[in-house]
């Protein structure tokens, strides 16, 4: 038993020609034989589903990268304030130190112990300015290489703290153009208490900075990184979350094309018919077997349609307990009387099944072997077929010429057949299968032909007898 796999109820017909025997081939529609990519390209649908999927993307990383980016701003923001608080508490440190070390004697102030602190001799710059006649004049002046500032900002700075009497800090920019911190704080004559003057310490605009900058790059770098991935895993979250659109589309797309496809032939036959009997000087009469195979072979695709659209719905899947061997035993009396021979061996038995799937897997088993198991060199060119139904097991034998167990997967494929049919019905069997847990195997018979069975899986239990072959 070879090719075709159409759920085609077998009708009484003519004597024929064996069909003649040749590889495999597939025949698929216009709408199958493209690729996948161009079907997508071609279908708005799925150009929309398409577009969806990368709107969700998006608005995933650019949520993604509000969050992100806020995290990044509050760190950045929070380690620049916390390196600003320890430049000025440094600053002030150093201020302190130089206004504790400033004494006056008679002589007039003294600023020896500036020179060998560690607080006014290295590091942040320090500057001792004295109020001298409405004028500021630096006194001191801590060694090392000092930061040139804008011009005017040191004496601005001393200034104010002298008016206000407090410590002031603020901001400069040195000749390059960077900022850099200024503290001043007010100083004491020992005898009036006074204010004499300021200590102005200004800042090391490179302290500090670059572990700054290397933390915002390290931000950074992490942020973006971290953006694209989300973006990464958007798409993929996206994709999935959307399977249940695709493989919706996929299954309508698929039903669609398997109407198409199964439609066109029995049309056909239809049509043609019709126009040779519109020309026929005998009348429609002649016709009439033609256009009712062609019935039958169009309801039998509509059955197909109808059972494929079903397994697509998972809802609709309604197993019962029922009698395998009578549904058996009912589709075998369905067939049309013809000239093929059907034996049946027949085990009571009762599986758990949906009996309409049930039904158009058997009977698609059944057109398959009778179209395609006639027995070799018989001038009748019948086909003699056995059915046999053992525990959850149908299986379906002929005399034909043969089916190599490894071409089985090709067999099962939608629109893959020898000839004379659609190429629908084994794949249809093999959904069947695996919608109860089963599977369809095939064996070459000893003798010649092959046996097709279906499993439905996992046996509920045996009505304890065998009953006859019965032929039909």
């Amino acid at each position: 038993m070879t090719g075709d796999h159409e759920g085609q109820r077998p009708a009484q017909s003519r004597p024929r020609r064996a069909p003649r025997r040749g590889p495999l081939t597939r025949l698929l529609p216009r709408q199958d034989a493209r690729t996948a990519e161009e079907r997508r390209a071609a279908s708005p649908a799925r150009r929309r589903l398409g577009r969806l999927q990368w709107r969700l993307t998006l608005a995933y990383t650019l949520i993604t990268l509000a969050g992100v980016g806020a995290l990044s701003w509050l760190v950045i923001r929070t380690d620049a304030r916390s390196w600003q608080s320890a430049e000025y508490e440094d600053l002030h440190r150093r201020a302190a130190v130089a206004v504790s070390l400033i004494y006056y004697t008679d002589a007039g102030i003294q600023l020896d112990g500036l020179y060998d602190d560690e607080a006014t001799s290295a590091g942040a710059q320090v500057i001792v300015l004295q109020a001298h006649g409405g004028r500021l004049r630096r006194l001191f002046t801590s060694h090392g290489p000092g930061t040139a500032v804008e011009a005017g900002a040191v004496d601005r700075i001393a200034h104010r703290a002298m008016t206000h009497d407090d410590t002031v800090s603020t901001r400069a920019r040195t000749g390059a153009g960077d900022p850099v911190y200024l503290l001043a704080l007010p100083y004491y004559q020992d005898q009036s208490q006074k204010t004499a003057g300021a200590v102005v310490v200004v800042g090391d605009p490179g302290k500090g900075r670059a572990e700054h900058r290397r933390l915002v790059v390290a931000v950074l770098s992490g942020s973006g990184l971290l953006v694209l991935l989300s973006a990464a895993t958007g798409y993929v979250l996206s994709g999935r979350s959307m399977r249940p659109a695709w493989e919706a589309l996929d299954a309508q797309e698929r039903l669609l094309a398997d109407a198409a496809h199964e439609l066109r032939t029995p049309v056909a036959v239809m049509r043609g018919s019709v126009d040779i009997a519109d020309t026929d000087p005998g009348g429609l009469h002649s016709h009439l077997p033609r256009l009712r195979r062609a019935t039958d072979r169009m309801t039998d695709v509509v059955d197909n349609i109808l059972t494929r659209g079903r397994l697509q719905a998972t809802d609709t899947f309604r197993p019962v307990p029922l009698r395998l061997d009578q549904l058996v035993e009912q589709v075998c009396e369905e067939l049309p009387v013809s000239r093929h021979t059907v034996t049946t061996f027949l085990d009571a038995s009762v599986a758990t099944a949906d009996p309409a799937l049930v039904r158009i897997a058997v009977r698609n088993l059944l057109a398959n072997a009778l179209r395609h198991g006639r027995t070799p060199g018989d001038p009748q060119d019948r086909a003699e077929v056995d059915v046999m139904v053992r525990g959850t097991a149908v299986t379906v034998a002929d005399r034909g010429a043969g089916v190599d167990p490894e071409e089985l997967p090709g067999l099962l494929e939608r629109f893959r057949s020898e000839g004379g049919g659609t190429g629908i019905g084994l794949s249809l069997v093999r959904e069947v299968a695996a919608a109860h847990g089963g599977e369809v195997t095939v064996r070459r018979r000893p003798g010649g032909g092959s046996a097709f069975v279906l499993t439905l899986g996992p046996l509920q239990r045996s009505a304890g007898h065998r009953r006859a072959p019965r032929p039909s």
